[in-house]
């Protein structure tokens, strides 16, 4: 089976265009246009009844407390973390491509709401939890979210898109499911999983 993202190359960087933020000159960076990419894919193994969508990046800093705080650097060698930006699963059998957009357009603040679309089902991306916090912004991040790297991270960050053959039509997953529980359904269930993989950063200094 193979994935292609034709809004990047593998193992290239991620346009601005598809991320969450991108780097400004004051207060280091701003909203992006938040634009889900392309993706095709084809060759899916006989058995297939649906596929499975899973982004994640893992490069995220095990610690916050450094994370976008002026005098201060995330070191490369910090231990990290996973960090899911689309979840999408029961995608059907007649479906090999997403069109750029299609599950995200734009940051939305309070996020996007999980469940059924003209692609699939919507689990929750981890967005969903940072912004627990925050009054203006919290909600259930559904749909994709791009990359937004603490803009002093010394890490190049990477973005794993990886798509996944199933031999079940659906995993029954409803609510705001998250990755984990995602990965859990589909133990057992898949028959092959093709991978693309995006860079970015928005420490200046990182390349």
């Amino acid at each position: 089976m193979k994935l292609t993202i034709h809004s990047f190359e593998n193992n290239g960087p991620i346009p601005g265009e598809f991320a969450f933020c991108i780097p400004a000159e004051e207060d280091h960076v701003t909203l992006a246009p938040n634009r889900s990419p392309h993706l095709s894919w084809s060759g899916a193994p006989e058995g297939t009844k649906s596929f499975a969508l899973i982004v994640h990046d893992p490069d995220v800093p095990s610690v916050p407390d450094d994370v976008n705080q002026e005098g201060r650097t995330i070191p490369r060698d910090l231990p990290r973390v996973d960090f899911t930006h689309w979840l999408l699963v029961d995608i059907p059998l007649s479906v090999n491509e997403l069109p750029a957009g299609c599950e995200s357009d734009g940051v939305t603040p309070r996020g996007k709401t999980p469940g059924k679309t003209g692609y699939g089902v919507r689990g929750v991306n981890d967005y969903t939890a940072w912004f627990a916090g925050d009054e203006e912004m919290k909600g259930d991040y559904a749909g994709y979210d791009g990359p937004c790297p603490p803009w002093n991270d010394e890490r190049l960050h990477h973005y794993h898109f990886t798509l996944y053959a199933l031999d079940t039509p659906s995993l029954n997953l409803e609510g705001s499911f998250g990755g984990e529980k995602a990965k859990r359904a589909m133990e057992g269930h898949i028959l092959a999983e093709a991978k693309w993989v995006g860079t970015y950063t928005l420490n200046p200094a990182v390349k």
